[in-house]
């Protein structure tokens, strides 16, 4: 599917960084990226699609600091200036916007474009936007082919990893950045499915007594920030890895301290280390199950030195890589 065909709000435009040559040995992101077309037929690897997702109507429900909507400008401008090492073609299919308040459109337009560009073959990344973006993540992913199925295939087990101090499994009336994993569950279960579902980086002074029933009850897993060490981390997404087929990677920048990435909406007093969420990235990414990725809840208004964004940048990097 081209971009024209996409839903998207606005078409992908020219990235930039820093010059050092045309050649491939001074390559950098903002030279190797392409706007997407169609894809890359006769790539020999998996080509990956960034969009992005503009939207901070599910923090603002939630309560928190809005501005997560100029996230997905602020993650491409980190990214363009780093040395393109990936031995995939990277393409930008544009952005989709969220306004007056439509979040649940904006959710269904972005999961139409996910799952195009997965049955068309592609490695999907999601940049939010506020952490509703999840929920827009899960359309695409559970609409494509590879977790729905086909005639000739009846689809794969699907694993949801997030990185987030949050379970955001939050029960309102009116969805937001608080809800989108207990709309998956509910989402699964109307599909004769059980979510899936475990989470690295959880902060048991963030998340209430209500909040720890409805994971445990919903079968969660979930690693506390403070036992987030690099062995136990490890251990513990290597064993959620071994249950399922294929897997759709949430990073909520909070789950990192706050003098790592200021600029969210609930900056974190604890959080865990860079190290550690770089070698889950590197884990992920060497599993071979990585389907989709969506990276959330920048905020660009309130980052400091584009911290937060240049952190994203080289996760994102990771992921690829």
């Amino acid at each position: 599917m081209e971009t024209s065909t996409l839903p998207v709000d606005v078409r992908p435009a020219p990235w930039t960084g820093r010059f050092d040559g045309d050649g491939a040995e001074h390559r950098r992101w903002w030279q190797a990226i392409s706007p997407y077309s169609g894809g890359d037929a006769a790539a020999r690897t998996r080509p990956a699609v960034v969009v992005g997702f503009c939207s901070d109507e599910g923090v603002r429900r939630n309560q928190g600091r809005v501005g997560a909507a100029a996230a997905p400008a602020a993650i491409r401008a980190a990214l363009g200036p780093l040395a393109y090492h990936l031995d995939r073609s990277v393409f930008d299919a544009g952005d989709v916007v969220v306004e007056d308040e439509a979040l649940e459109d904006g959710q269904q337009r972005a999961g139409t474009v996910v799952s195009a560009l997965l049955d068309a073959g592609n490695l999907t990344v999601l940049l939010g936007g506020g952490h509703e973006t999840a929920f827009a993540s899960y359309l695409g992913v559970a609409g494509s082919s590879a977790v729905s199925g086909t005639e000739t295939d009846s689809g794969k087990r699907l694993g949801v990893l997030n990185l987030d101090a949050h379970f955001d499994l939050r029960d309102e009336a009116v969805p937001s950045s608080g809800t989108p994993f207990l709309q998956m569950a509910r989402a699964e279960a109307a599909a004769g499915r059980e979510l899936q579902y475990a989470v690295v980086g959880i902060s048991e002074a963030n998340n209430t007594r209500t909040l720890f029933d409805t994971a445990d009850r919903l079968g969660v897993k979930y690693l506390l920030d403070e036992d987030c060490s690099a062995g136990a981390a490890e251990e513990f997404v290597a064993s959620f890895l071994a249950g399922i087929d294929v897997l759709y990677l949430t990073i909520d920048l909070d789950v990192l301290p706050a003098a790592t990435a200021p600029g969210v909406s609930a900056p974190a007093a604890y959080g865990v280390p860079l190290p550690v969420i770089s070698a889950v990235c590197r884990q992920v990414a060497a599993s071979g199950k990585l389907l989709h990725l969506d990276v959330a809840e920048l905020n660009p208004e309130f980052d400091v030195d584009s911290r937060t964004a240049k952190v994203a940048a080289r996760l994102v990097n990771t992921l690829l890589d």
